[in-house]
């Protein structure tokens, strides 16, 4: 997920996809952790969404552009 593309979201699509990633994230790291996890290359770039999701939506919240 590209930053312009985070932009372009509303700020309720912005939580709906921040939520939906965090949950995700939650399912990819109990299947890593019991060892059906095949592709471990996913977590990293999941982190990193997120963390571009949240940077966006409070850059929002303070009206920054």
């Amino acid at each position: 997920m590209k930053n312009s593309e985070i932009r372009n979201m509303s700020a309720e699509e912005v939580n709906a996809k921040l939520t939906e990633l965090k949950k995700e994230f939650f399912n990819l790291r109990f299947q890593h952790g019991v060892g059906q996890l095949e592709n471990t290359a996913i977590l990293p770039s999941i982190r990193k969404d997120i963390a571009r999701l949240m940077t966006v939506s409070r850059e929002m919240n303070l009206n920054i552009s």
